[in-house]
């Protein structure tokens, strides 16, 4: 299985996220998921917020365009980006 899925003209990511690190990126491929890193603290939201930031810059649409669809309070997610306009090289 792999970390990602289209579903018309939204893409499905599956995410596992290592918050409180010392600096924030994609990190590559763990197991059947995309391993993300980022700095903040998995606390009131913050760290779902800089998810959220990083795949708006990766794929260049607005915040309001990612989508938690599931995992708000796990290090596992299910991440939907409505509409892509660019594919980074990992897809």
């Amino acid at each position: 299985m792999t970390f990602y899925r289209w579903e018309g003209k939204d893409l499905v990511l599956s995410v596992h996220v290592q918050p409180r690190s010392s600096q924030t990126g994609i990190v590559g491929v763990y197991g059947d998921k995309l391993k993300v890193k980022i700095m903040a603290a998995p606390v009131d939201g913050k760290a779902n917020a800089e998810v959220c930031k990083l795949f708006s810059k990766q794929f260049g649409v607005a915040k309001s365009k990612i989508i938690i669809e599931n995992g708000h309070t796990s290090r596992d997610k299910r991440i939907c980006i409505k509409s892509p306009k660019k594919l980074p090289d990992f897809i």
